[in-house]
């Protein structure tokens, strides 16, 4: 991840359609920016930007969260559909082999729950606003 991406993900998380499907509040960009510049020097921590057609698409990344291996990602709606975030999701499965490895989704974000379930996820826990979604093997 470059500084450069960083434009273009906050783009992508003030989108306000992207962030309903998310389930998640946007930040203001010095919420934002903290967030990254402290995930971005933690070196235990996969960040990565999503690249397409050579452009920033997004952002995917895997981290530790009490005792449990968490996977979680934003694409840009102008890539939605496109197959980008399977394919970011298994690039990343490949780098992080730490199993189980959970994801979050907003129960409503089916085409998320739809990525994760192509690479192998399976529903573990079903609650009214968000599902939990696990990879084993």
């Amino acid at each position: 991840m470059e500084d450069a991406d960083l434009d273009v993900l906050f783009a992508h998380e003030s989108d306000p359609e992207a962030a309903a499907m998310a389930g998640f509040p946007s930040r203001d960009r010095e919420r934002f920016e903290a967030h990254w510049a402290r995930l971005r020097s933690d070196e235990s921590l996969v960040t990565r930007t999503v690249v397409a057609d050579g452009r920033v698409a997004g952002n995917i990344g895997s981290w530790p969260d009490d005792g449990q291996q968490m996977l979680g990602y934003w694409i840009g709606r102008e890539w939605w559909g496109r197959g980008v975030a399977t394919r970011a999701v298994a690039l990343v499965l490949e780098e992080v082999r730490v199993r189980p490895v959970r994801a979050h989704v907003a129960v409503h974000n089916v085409a998320s729950v739809r990525v994760l379930e192509k690479c192998g996820f399976r529903r573990e826990e079903e609650g009214e606003e968000e599902l939990v979604l696990v990879l084993d093997d």
